[in-house]
């Protein structure tokens, strides 16, 4: 249906235009690993945010690890700062059935309670199975739902989208 998904770094620079407006000295900018961390320090560098970045692993929060198990690359979770009362740009790199977000409020509410969380994503590919939807996407396509969507990150550090 789709031959190729457009450059990874034009979507997270669309991004960065659209969220820049919107972005205040007080917004912190938390990555959901893996891809969603490769995609916010793109965009903490270019939007020159100060603050310092916070990056989350929801493998343990995720509703399905009963059923999948424990992942073999799980990372810790970094928050570097009080979430209290913040405003958090939560950043992912693929909004699918919209678990993984679900996942990531939940374990972001474990460390206190923002004052509000916006929604970043590179693609949203649809087929949502809650009610999230992203404040700012990179690109919005629809594809079916036996295919996936994969963010990779070559050995030159460069990202590239691909169909699976």
């Amino acid at each position: 249906m789709h031959a190729s998904l457009p450059d990874a770094t034009t979507l997270i620079g669309r991004l960065a235009e659209a969220i820049a407006p919107t972005l205040t000295a007080d917004t912190y900018i938390v990555g959901i690993h893996t891809g969603g961390v490769w995609v916010a320090e793109r965009l903490h560098a270019l939007l020159k945010c100060t603050q310092p970045l916070g990056t989350l692993d929801i493998s343990f929060y995720r509703d399905d690890f009963s059923r999948i198990g424990l992942h073999p690359q799980v990372k810790p979770s970094n928050l570097p700062f009080d979430l209290e009362g913040r405003s958090i740009l939560l950043v992912d790199d693929v909004l699918h059935s919209g678990r993984t977000v679900r996942a990531a409020m939940n374990e972001l509410f474990d460390y206190g309670r923002p004052a509000a969380i916006r929604l970043a994503v590179l693609i949203d590919r649809g087929g949502h199975e809650l009610p999230i939807r992203p404040d700012f996407a990179g690109h919005v396509v629809d594809i079916p739902k036996h295919q996936n969507i994969i963010l990779s990150r070559l050995d030159d550090g460069h990202l590239t989208l691909s169909l699976a």
